[in-house]
């Protein structure tokens, strides 16, 4: 992901691993850092399937907070 602020919006999303292909389900628009901050809380397995997009990235969560 480029470099970002905390303020820059993003989109938090749920990519599932439905029959189709799966479907994205929004969790959240709105600042990078309260996008993390939710991300967070969610449980593990749900943060597998969590991605971060902004207007010209997208990026899988866990690769933004595991080193």
């Amino acid at each position: 992901m480029r470099s970002t602020g905390d303020n820059t919006s993003v989109r938090l999303y749920h990519l599932d691993d439905g029959p189709e292909g799966g479907a994205a389900h929004t969790l959240f628009y709105g600042p990078l850092a309260e996008a993390l901050a939710l991300a967070a809380q969610q449980p593990e397995d749900l943060q597998e399937g969590l991605y971060i997009a902004t207007d010209n990235d997208v990026a899988l969560y866990l690769d933004l907070v595991d080193p």
